[in-house]
């Protein structure tokens, strides 16, 4: 299965705040927020949404081709991923820009408050799909990530155009966009990703019931923090799959995006739809018990002894026989 991954690649700023977000927010002043939080520590490690779900393929033995706009202090990060098993040679390399930077602080609660510098991401509107499938071959799937907008829509349309099967994968970049790019970005998605909030959002945003928004993809998969997540389709199709037990909860950066690698690598390896969410909830507990998006490890075995822990014997055996030694 020949696999893009178009999105974001960025470095990010990872903090901790040793407290509850809450507790500095005064019910009734919400409107003119003024806060300034002093952290604990300071973690700069590699990010963004499509470097984080192209690790995720890599690590798992495929080799997604990366689609994304990078800084010219790329090479380092290049090298990183085309170690572990990622194609960049299709990567737009600025001249004038750096790689995007995302800034994250973290509570006690693993709530968030981010901040995200495009760079050389606003460039990604210059890359054209089609070039890139001429010299590689037709993708079989598009995973189009968050990036710079004008990118995703144009991804979305040339590849639902050329026949290629569209991941849709809105998340982060939907508090920007208009209602109407939404709907651009989700029709005729063959999946489509979401958490909760990112569909109340999406139905606040098109004026779409959820039951418009699930007409219009063939499969849509929310993500439901630690509950798991779940696969439906207007066909009737419900799957609910659990989180395997972490060790820790370190870090949820980045859980996400190795989430969707897990579930297309399943696709990938012609997976059951609840083994591909029970594949991309392993990778993504793992995730969460690390800092960082891309600093996990595991051996093969490790792997299949908790996957069979979370999810049964059989279960495991079905995903081993695709893992990589």
């Amino acid at each position: 299965m020949k696999i893009g991954v178009a999105g974001s690649v960025g470095l990010d700023h990872l903090m901790t705040f040793p407290g509850k977000f809450t507790d500095s927010l005064v019910a009734g002043s919400l409107e003119k927020v003024s806060l300034s939080f002093l952290v604990d520590g300071l973690d700069v490690r590699r990010g963004g949404c499509a470097a984080n779900i192209a690790f995720g393929l890599g690590v798992l033995g495929l080799n997604p081709i990366l689609i994304a706009a990078v800084g010219k202090d790329f090479a380092d990060y290049d090298a990183w991923l085309s170690r572990h098993g990622v194609d960049t040679s299709h990567a737009l390399v600025s001249t004038t820009q750096h790689t995007a930077h995302f800034t994250v602080t973290t509570d006690t609660e693993l709530n968030q408050i981010a901040s995200f510098f495009p760079g050389a991401m606003s460039e990604a509107r210059n890359i054209e799909l089609k070039p890139i499938m001429d010299k590689v071959g037709k993708l079989d799937l598009l995973v189009v990530s968050p990036d710079d907008p004008e990118a995703m829509l144009r991804h979305t349309e040339v590849a639902q155009a050329m026949g290629v099967a569209v991941a849709a994968d809105p998340s982060q970049q939907m508090a920007r966009m208009s209602g109407e790019e939404i709907k651009k970005l989700i029709s005729g998605a063959t999946y489509l990703f979401m958490n909760e909030y990112e569909l109340a959002l999406a139905i606040q945003k098109t004026g779409w019931s959820d039951h418009e928004i699930l007409e219009r993809v063939k499969y849509r998969i929310v993500t439901l923090g630690a509950d798991g997540a779940r696969i439906e389709s207007i066909d009737g199709t419900f799957i609910k799959v659990g989180c395997a037990q972490e060790k820790a909860k370190i870090d949820p950066t980045g859980v996400g995006d190795s989430f969707r690698s897990g579930f297309v690598a399943g696709l990938a390896w012609g997976l059951s739809h609840e083994r591909c969410a029970q594949l991309g909830s392993m990778i993504a507990t793992y995730v969460i018990e690390t800092t960082g998006t891309q600093e996990y490890r595991f051996t093969k075995e490790e792997f299949v002894t908790r996957f069979s822990e979370a999810y049964g014997t059989d279960a495991a055996a079905e995903v081993a026989a695709h893992l990589p030694a």
